[in-house]
């Protein structure tokens, strides 16, 4: 694909030259390295985005510690509590139908969703998963909007609540 390179809006994008640092390589590993490339990088800025947050009901315990985490990197990023807005929904399945609804309304310029499934004896812990991870993935493609996934994805109640903040923090 030729053309501008297409960035989120929410990253400045600055462009420089890269150089691997000089060293040799061993000769089992073939000819020495030296070349530049050309890095990308992000900075996260507040330029007046709009985000929409949206989480799921179903284990609201964690989701709400997903919630306050999320919005707490938000605020001391710079972005302003006006410029966040929150999108209940009943449970994971249904975060990409409602970040089409808000991609459609053109209410967000970045989309998180977050939400937590934790295995239970039948297979749908399986398709909840891989229908909300595709599901996030393809509103993102289509829209153009980023859509970050903020799914938890574990085995039991404890990991959940564990990677939902309580012993490294959010």
């Amino acid at each position: 694909r030729t053309g501008p390179l297409i960035r989120p809006p929410c990253f400045a994008a600055r462009s420089s030259v890269y150089s691997p640092p000089d060293r040799t390589i061993s000769k089992n590993m073939g000819k020495r390295r030296t070349g530049h490339g050309r890095t990308i990088e992000g900075d996260f800025l507040d330029a007046g985005f709009r985000f929409a947050l949206v989480v799921a009901r179903f284990n609201e315990y964690i989701t709400q510690e997903l919630l306050k985490g999320c919005v707490n990197t938000l605020n001391r990023h710079g972005v302003p509590p006006e410029h966040i807005e929150v999108v209940w929904v009943p449970g994971s399945f249904e975060i990409p139908t409602a970040m089409k609804v808000v991609a459609q309304r053109k209410r967000a310029d970045v989309m998180i969703g977050l939400g937590c499934v934790i295995r239970g004896d039948t297979a749908h812990y399986d398709h909840v998963c891989r229908e909300t991870a595709k599901g996030i993935s393809e509103v993102g493609r289509r829209s153009g909007i980023p859509c970050i996934f903020g799914v938890l994805t574990t085995d039991t109640i404890e990991q959940a609540i564990e990677r939902a903040g309580t012993k490294m923090g959010h």
